[in-house]
């Protein structure tokens, strides 16, 4: 019930019911507008303060720092705003799907979403108390001979690969059972052969490990 009634209200607020969206460019030329604008003090400053102005309802979920407010949702704070904006991208065209992210995601414009990706990428990303210190030490191998390689030795992304540090326990061992359930035939992610060699037990070392760092 909560969840309809904030998806109609977001639906009013944003005019979706027929408003004309701005005509997006490629993908490619949008990610390559973002690298200018992230290299660039200036105009990094102004999409900055406008994508404060366009995160009313991700802050519902997501906390105007990016630091989520529930344990299934991840944190958008110090991820990287390439990553940030092609998740945008993928909730659009229905590559991700989330009732909620894919309407937010149609209903912003291009620079919009390029806005919100910086905003969030320049928050401090601030980790939950880590949990069972055993448990996370069994992690750490694990994450470092499985998921370094892409993530990093810290967690801590590069361009469109994720940060991972200080992500919610719940919301990464979600993430990656998913994965393990998905069909490689129909789904070219590296993620799938990853999580598939993971069990159960695997899994939750890993994100415990990762909700600490």
């Amino acid at each position: 019930m909560i969840r309809n009634i904030f998806l109609i209200n977001l639906t009013l607020a944003l005019g979706l019911g027929g408003a004309a969206l701005v005509q997006a460019s490629s993908t490619d030329e949008a990610m390559l507008q973002l690298e200018a604008i992230m290299a660039d003090d200036e105009r990094r400053q102004a999409s900055y303060a406008a994508g404060h102005e366009r995160i009313r309802f991700c802050g519902y979920c997501h906390g105007e720092d990016g630091n989520s407010k529930r344990d299934y949702i991840p944190n958008l704070a110090t991820q990287h705003p390439q990553y940030l904006f092609e998740q945008f991208e993928k909730f659009g065209d229905g590559r991700r799907e989330d009732l909620v992210m894919t309407t937010l995601a149609n209903s912003l414009s291009l620079q919009e979403r390029i806005d919100i990706a910086v905003y969030y990428s320049q928050q401090t990303a601030n980790p939950r108390p880590g949990g069972d210190p055993a448990l996370a030490a069994v992690g750490e191998p694990i994450y470092q001979r499985s998921c370094a390689f892409c993530h990093g030795e810290n967690a801590e992304g590069f361009r469109n690969m994720p940060r991972l540090a200080g992500q919610p326990a719940v919301y990464m061992e979600t993430a990656l059972k998913r994965f393990r359930q998905m069909n490689p035939q129909q789904d070219n992610s590296p993620m799938i052969g990853v999580a598939k060699a993971l069990s159960d037990s695997d899994i939750s070392a890993v994100a415990t490990y990762l909700q600490g760092r």
